[in-house]
């Protein structure tokens, strides 16, 4: 089978959404990587498989996937035809830091009602008038999903983050654009390089560099649905070049930049 590759991504004016993201993938695989959103995921077709904390998950259609930022995940159809999806990126008041640990250890939710609910909100963000419309269904799905993870928060324990791997996290969330050297982090941080790179990637399931990577990849989609220009987009992410973006942001996206920042609602698209 040909591999196929379909995208279609934008950010609707509701507030909470950073970004729309539809697509369809037969080999397309996601490598571990991180979101500084909420990801609200649904299959249409197929099914994906991915690791979240070590642990491996699916997601049949019947399934609603709620995976939390800053926390490391892959990606790969589960299935011999690929999958089709459709992605929320959710931010603001509407899921907070302390649901992170309950979403970790449960991520698929079996529940028909928010699934339908899911279903309809992407149809509401289709387009430009229903925009009350859409802020009401992500009210009343922002109610489910807390219902589902807040009574986990008592037999939810902290996560680990061991010291040294988060304080290299913390410098690398400040030097998105400009990078860092492992020499520079050892001197900083008074460790051995070789002893930050175990210790984040134990801690993280993710290398440091694929760490980086991904948050400016991250930044890179804002700016490119902002109507940036790609080349413009690397440069004010980090990247060295438009090239260095696209080589990376296929990998952690599925398409080039230049497809994705013409990235509409998909036609065609229905309640």
């Amino acid at each position: 089978m040909a591999q196929q590759r379909e995208v279609a991504a934008w950010r609707p004016s509701v507030p909470g959404v950073v970004e729309v993201f539809h697509a369809h993938f037969t080999e397309h695989a996601y490598p571990m990587h991180v979101h500084e959103a909420w990801t609200l995921l649904i299959v249409d077709d197929g099914a994906v498989r991915y690791d979240l904390d070590g642990h491996e998950h699916g997601t049949p259609h019947d399934t609603v996937s709620l995976l939390p930022p800053h926390v490391p995940h892959n990606g790969s159809a589960a299935t011999p035809h690929g999958f089709r999806k459709r992605v929320l990126y959710l931010d603001g008041p509407l899921l907070t830091d302390e649901l992170i640990g309950p979403a970790v250890d449960g991520p698929d939710l079996r529940d028909p009602v928010l699934r339908r609910r899911v279903g309809q909100l992407h149809a509401a963000l289709a387009g430009p008038g229903d925009e009350l419309e859409a802020e009401s269904r992500l009210t009343l799905i922002g109610d489910r999903l807390r219902a589902h993870l807040r009574p986990r928060l008592a037999t939810t324990g902290p996560r680990a983050d061991p010291a040294l791997a988060r304080r290299l996290r913390e410098l690398l969330d400040g030097r998105v654009v400009h990078g860092l050297s492992l020499a520079e982090a050892g001197a900083l941080l008074q460790a051995h390089p070789a002893h930050l790179v175990r210790a984040f990637s134990g801690a993280y399931g993710i290398a440091p560099h694929q760490y980086l990577n991904s948050r400016r990849v991250e930044r890179a989609r804002r700016l490119l649905l902002a109507g940036v220009r790609p080349a413009e987009a690397a440069a004010a992410t980090g990247f060295h070049d438009q090239a260095h973006l696209t080589r990376h942001f296929r990998r952690l996206v599925g398409g080039p930049p230049g497809r994705y920042r013409e990235g509409a609602p998909p036609s065609g698209s229905s309640r």
